[in-house]
C-alpha cells in the first residue's frame, strides 16, 4: 500500500512541475527590421528552431522592411506555414514587397496606426519591374499563401457564406497592377493596405500600438515571459557570406585568381586569393549543412582537370571543357539542399537562382578579366603593374652577354697570336679578345683585365 501511495505521491509532484513550468506562456520575438536577406533567413530559420525547442506559445515577428529578395522571403514564408507553433507578425511601420509575403504567411497581422502592407511586385537591382514571368511566379506565391489560411463559413441575413479567411485575389492585386477589385482596387494601380483598409478586408486582426498590447489585449496572456531571439556575431558572419551578391563576387575572384594564376610562374597573389574566395565560398555552406564533401570534391577535381589542360595537355579540349563543368557544378550543387542528385525537395526558383548567379558570376568575371588584361601596363592603377616597355635595337639597345665579366681576373693562355686581337683559352672556353700590350705570343700565358662595352681585354701574366 505504501509503495502505491509514493507511486501516486511522485506522479502527482511531476505532473505539478510540469504544469508549474508551462504555467506562464512563453512568446518568443524575433525581429525582422531589415532588408529580406541570407541574413534574414538565417535568423528566422534560427529562432523559429529555438522556438520549438523551448516549446513556446506563441511566436511573433516585429517586422518593418521595405521588402528584399524574393527567394529567401519565399523560404520564411515556407517556414512559417510549417510551423507547429502559430506565428504573428506586428507591423510598426511597413510590409512591403517580401515584407507584405512573410506577413500574409502569418496565422495572425497586427498593425500600427499609418502602418502599411502590400507593393509586392518584383523588381531588379535598379528599382524597376522584372520581367512577367518573375511576376507570374510571385503572383501564385502570394495567391497560395492567402488560400493556406483557408476558408471560414459565416452566416448573413439567414444565408451561410463561405469566405476565404485572406482573400486571394486581394493577395494577387499587391503584385499585378491589372487586377481589378470592385470597390477595393482599380486596374492601373498595385494594391497597399492602410492599416484600417487591412482590418476592412481582412488583412489585417486588429490594431496594436505595441507588442505587449499584442500579448495581453490580443493573445490575452495578462501574465506571459518574453523571450527575443539575439544572433551572435558568428550567426551575422555566416548569414553576410551567404548572401547572393557576395557569393558572385567571391566567384568572380576565383576565376580571376586562377587566370592571372595561370599566366605568372610560381605561386603568386592570384592563387592565394582564389583559395581564399573558395573558402569563403565553401565554408558557410558547409556549415550549414548545404555543401557536402562530395560537391566541394567535384568543384577541386574541375580545378585538377582545368591545370591539367593548361600545363600537361597541349591545346583546349575535353580536360578543359570537363574541368569547367565540373567548377561551375561544384559551385551550384554547394548552394543547394539536394541529396545526392536528389532535386525533388529543392524549390525550382532555388535551383534558379542558384545557376543564374554561378553563370552570371562567370560570364561577369570573363569580362573582367579580359578588361583587366587589356589595361594592364596601360593606363589607370594597372600601369605599373607589368613591364611592357620594349627595347628595339633601331633605338640603339644590343643584346650583349654579360657572362664575361665575371672572367675578370681569371687566368687561361692565347689560343692565337694577339695581333692585337685574336683568340684566348679560359678555362676551356675561346673568347675573342684584344691585348692591351700590342702583341701577345700564342701560347704565353695571359690574364682578363677588362671587359668593356662587349670585349675582352687580357693581359700577359708576367704584368
Amino acid at each position: 500500500m505504501k509503495r502505491y501511495l509514493l507511486t501516486l505521491l511522485t506522479i502527482l509532484l511531476s505532473l505539478n512541475a510540469v504544469f508549474s513550468k508551462n504555467a506562464t506562456p512563453l512568446v518568443y520575438k524575433i525581429n525582422l527590421r531589415d532588408d529580406v536577406n541570407s541574413s534574414t533567413w538565417l535568423f528566422m530559420q534560427k529562432g523559429i528552431t529555438e522556438a520549438h525547442a523551448l516549446s513556446a506559445d506563441q511566436i511573433l515577428i516585429h517586422m518593418n522592411t521595405y521588402g528584399g529578395e524574393v527567394v529567401y522571403a519565399d523560404s520564411i514564408r515556407t517556414k512559417i506555414l510549417n510551423s507547429k507553433i502559430p506565428v504573428s507578425v506586428f507591423i510598426d511601420n511597413n510590409a512591403a514587397s517580401a515584407g507584405a509575403l512573410i506577413s500574409i504567411a502569418c496565422q495572425n497581422i497586427y498593425m500600427q496606426k499609418g502602418a502599411n502592407i502590400g507593393a509586392a511586385t518584383v523588381v531588379n537591382e535598379t528599382g524597376e519591374q522584372a520581367p512577367d514571368k518573375y511576376q507570374s511566379y510571385m503572383r501564385a506565391t502570394m495567391r497560395t499563401t492567402a488560400e493556406a489560411h483557408g476558408k471560414d463559413t459565416i452566416v448573413e441575413n439567414g444565408k451561410t457564406i463561405v469566405k476565404w479567411k485572406r482573400d486571394p485575389q486581394i493577395a494577387e492585386a499587391m503584385v499585378d497592377e491589372r487586377i481589378v477589385i470592385p470597390n477595393v482596387i482599380d486596374s492601373g494601380r498595385t494594391l497597399t493596405f492602410t492599416t484600417l483598409e487591412a482590418i476592412k478586408y481582412g488583412f489585417c486582426e486588429g490594431e496594436a500600438t505595441s507588442v505587449d498590447e499584442i500579448i495581453t489585449k490580443k493573445m490575452g496572456y495578462e501574465i506571459y515571459e518574453l523571450k527575443e531571439f539575439k544572433p551572435s556575431a558568428f550567426d551575422k558572419i555566416k548569414g553576410f557570406l551567404t548572401g547572393t551578391f557576395l557569393r558572385g563576387i567571391l566567384i568572380m575572384i576565383i576565376i580571376a585568381g586562377i587566370y592571372f594564376e595561370l599566366q605568372t610562374p610560381g605561386i603568386g597573389f592570384p592563387l592565394i586569393a582564389a583559395i581564399t574566395a573558395a573558402v569563403l565560398y565553401f565554408a558557410p555552406l558547409y556549415i550549414d549543412g548545404l555543401a557536402a564533401n562530395w560537391e566541394i570534391i567535384i568543384f577541386v577535381a574541375g580545378l585538377v582537370l582545368l591545370a591539367l589542360e593548361v600545363f600537361v595537355i597541349p591545346g583546349f579540349g575535353i580536360a578543359g571543357i570537363s574541368g569547367i563543368a565540373l567548377i561551375v557544378a561544384g559551385l551550384v550543387l554547394a548552394t543547394l539542399d539536394n541529396i545526392y542528385f536528389d532535386f525533388r525537395p529543392v524549390p525550382s526558383e532555388a535551383i534558379s537562382e542558384a545557376l543564374l548567379t554561378v553563370v552570371g558570376a562567370f560570364l561577369f568575371g570573363g569580362v573582367g578579366v579580359a578588361l583587366v588584361s587589356s589595361r594592364i601596363g596601360h593606363k589607370g592603377f594597372l600601369q605599373n603593374v607589368a613591364l611592357i616597355a620594349t627595347q628595339d635595337i633601331a633605338e640603339g639597345y644590343i643584346g650583349v652577354p654579360v657572362e664575361q665579366t665575371q672572367l675578370i681576373g681569371q687566368t687561361g693562355i692565347a689560343s692565337t697570336d694577339l695581333r692585337p686581337s685574336g683568340k684566348v683559352r679560359v678555362h676551356g672556353e675561346i673568347y675573342d679578345a684584344v691585348s692591351e700590350e700590342g702583341f701577345i705570343e700564342k701560347s704565353s700565358a695571359i690574364r682578363i683585365s677588362r671587359y668593356e662595352h662587349g670585349q675582352v681585354y687580357v693581359v700577359t701574366v708576367e704584368s
